[in-house]
């Protein structure tokens, strides 16, 4: 339109004169400029408008707490920020908590080691949930019963609420955990959870634990009260007094059913993040207990529990017929555990 305008020169004119006033030619040319401008500049508002509205209703807003100083970005998906339906995290809500769980069996020292981890300001680990049978009865059940604990919303005595920096419980093996092996690796995976297996290497005096507590359920040497652990030397004391017939036909076989159930677990839960803890290794070097800080990101504390040992000294005190039992095992993979004391 523009070149059109300017094809009409001086010469043009002195040939052509105009039959109307220059000036009102000059008028009608630039209102006719402004009104191009104007519809130019309107159809370039409206595609602008649009274009910003369209981008403004897809912006999601997302609240993410910012990300600390220090944390390597392959630790992030197991920082989380729960958001409990029966209490206020308050000023701590935006301090990262960790998923965990004890995965053991039982009398291999789990009572003891989670009475340590919750003598940490910052831990709460609320027992073997998994005991009552109707919260592990299907797949189903377990996860809602998991995602209830790690949401801060089951309460027990261990519970410390608002400023919880790890969470989680304690899972004997024979609870569930080997039905349903798979699918919970799967959750544990899916939802950040961390695994602490603490095993017992010594599986003859695991067996005698077992037997012996199994005893006291019916006999309550305590006064007639049984207790699986104790916080005197004299409870201690009585306990040790009763000494287990182990069968000694059937022993080879069972602790092979102990080793490979064992190593099912580790297998199941080989790509899930964990540690490996052994249940003689805390006993006799307490600095393992920063292993188990470190794995929970946790600040250093001293970790103390008030429980006493029962089973003390060499295993021939503790086992009726030791000789026979002695024989069995003598020139066997299991010889050493015949020797070990602590």
């Amino acid at each position: 339109m523009a070149e059109e305008i300017c094809c009409f020169n001086k010469d043009t004119l002195i040939l052509k004169p105009p039959k109307k006033s220059p000036l009102l030619s000059r008028m009608v040319i630039l209102v006719f400029a402004v009104v191009f401008g104007v519809y130019i500049y309107t159809i370039c508002l409206k595609r602008i408008s649009t274009h910003t509205k369209t981008k403004f209703l897809n912006i999601q807003v997302i609240e993410r707490p910012c990300r600390e100083n220090g944390i390597e970005l392959s630790e992030i998906p197991y920082m989380h920020y729960p958001k409990p339906e029966t209490f206020s995290r308050a000023e701590c809500e935006g301090n990262p908590v960790q998923f965990f769980a004890i995965l053991s069996m039982q009398r291999s020292g789990s009572g003891w080691f989670e009475t340590l981890l919750n003598s940490h300001a910052n831990v709460s680990s609320n027992g073997e949930i998994f005991s009552v049978k109707d919260r592990r009865i299907n797949i189903s059940s377990i996860v809602q019963t998991l995602d209830k604990v790690y949401n801060l919303d089951w309460f027990t005595s261990a519970s410390k609420n608002q400023c919880s920096a790890a969470v989680g419980f304690k899972w004997m093996l024979n609870q569930g955990l080997m039905e349903h092996r798979k699918e919970i690796a799967e959750y544990f995976n899916r939802k950040g959870v961390s695994a602490i297996f603490l095993l017992r290497r010594n599986l003859l005096r695991r067996m005698v634990s077992v037997l012996a507590n199994s005893y006291d359920r019916y006999a309550k040497l305590l006064n007639g009260t049984h207790k699986s652990h104790v916080h005197t030397h004299e409870e201690a004391h009585i306990l040790s007094k009763y000494k287990p017939f182990i069968n000694s036909t059937s022993l080879i076989a069972e602790l092979k059913d102990m080793e490979v159930t064992r190593a099912k677990v580790l297998e199941s839960f080989n790509h899930t993040r964990h540690i490996i803890l052994y249940y003689e290794d805390l006993i006799m070097n307490r600095i393992k207990l920063e292993d188990v800080q470190d794995f929970l990101k946790l600040p250093h504390m001293k970790l103390t529990s008030r429980q006493i040992k029962i089973h003390k000294g060499p295993l021939s005190d503790h086992i009726n017929n030791w000789e026979e039992i002695n024989k069995t095992l003598t020139g066997t993979a299991y010889e050493s555990f015949l020797r070990s004391e602590y």
